[in-house]
């Protein structure tokens, strides 16, 4: 715990990612309270939020998905409390996941992470919390149909993969047998290629977390970062819309998914923000967040 404060006050103070407020400052926002929270699973950090918009239903529905390096201690699903909470307010309902996250072993002995976590825990507890949006929809007036999903950071990562599971080989580790339809994704700030993008995504987090989450490197472990890359699986008859704001999803890390997104006839769109910081773009009253919000009630919406 100590070295991810640490960490934590590094980014905050990174003129390179041009950050002004720090991941506490987005956990102290105003949220609203849950409908609902549920386990998807039996591991403590498999349990989501569920919030519901006003009237009857049924509804269209978001996914969130926090980042944090994909890492233990640097953020949990109240990160994205308040972006829920605003999307629920813009008529989504909203289920805010928690997942199991990756750490280190250390002189000690001891892992730093959740057990079951990185390779392919973490991919499955993201496959699990979103199937579950099934079991929901038997006892709550969620449109199915209308399935959208987001995340931040390290959880744009998700987000992606969570759009793209359906492409994967069937026999793969991290591969679902009916996974539930995903009609749109937005990635606010997170990388869609992880293995074109780790050095600079490591060197933001300030850990190891790609080897962490991976189980080695690119070149160590190459089909589990192809299964795990969203970009390796374009194009996915997935809408898809790009938030970049820092280095940690650069302008032209954008325009290379836009590019082969649309090459494969996908819909994609970007919002490029210079001149904010990480954390602001999920952050509901900060001074960029109106655009962020247009963008994400576009790019939410799924069409039947």
């Amino acid at each position: 715990m100590k070295r991810a404060a640490l960490v934590l006050a590094l980014l905050a103070a990174t003129p390179a990612l041009a950050q002004r407020m720090r991941p506490a400052d987005v956990d102290k926002l105003p949220s609203s309270a849950p409908a609902l929270t549920e386990a998807y699973g039996k591991e403590p950090t498999q349990v989501g939020d569920l919030r519901l918009p006003a009237g009857p239903g049924p509804h269209p529905v978001v996914i969130v998905i926090h980042g944090g390096c994909w890492w233990k201690g640097f953020a949990t699903r109240q990160n994205t409390a308040a972006l829920a909470s605003r999307l629920t307010e813009m008529g989504f309902a909203t289920w805010n996941i928690e997942y199991r996250q990756a750490g280190e072993t250390g002189p000690d002995g001891k892992y730093s992470g959740d057990s079951g976590a990185g390779w392919p825990g973490t991919f499955k507890d993201w496959a699990a919390a979103t199937d579950h949006l099934r079991d929901l929809a038997k006892r709550h007036p969620l449109d199915l149909s209308r399935v959208a999903v987001t995340g931040h950071s390290a959880g744009a990562h998700a987000a992606l993969w969570v759009a793209s599971r359906h492409k994967l080989p069937k026999d793969s580790e991290i591969a679902s047998p009916d996974p539930l339809q995903i009609g749109a994704v937005v990635a606010i700030d997170g990388p869609g290629d992880p293995a074109a993008e780790i050095d600079t995504f490591e060197k933001g987090c300030g850990v190891p977390a790609g080897k962490a989450m991976f189980g080695g490197t690119p070149a160590e472990q190459p089909k589990r970062w192809a299964e795990g890359s969203p970009q390796a699986q374009l194009p996915l008859d997935v809408k898809s819309g790009l938030v970049s704001a820092s280095l940690f999803l650069s302008p032209t890390a954008t325009a290379k998914w836009v590019t082969e997104a649309r090459k494969g006839k996908d819909k994609s769109s970007a919002l490029i923000l210079g001149g904010t910081g990480h954390f602001e773009v999920i952050a509901p009253g900060s001074p960029v967040w109106s655009q962020v919000e247009a963008f994400l009630l576009e790019q939410l919406k799924v069409e039947k």
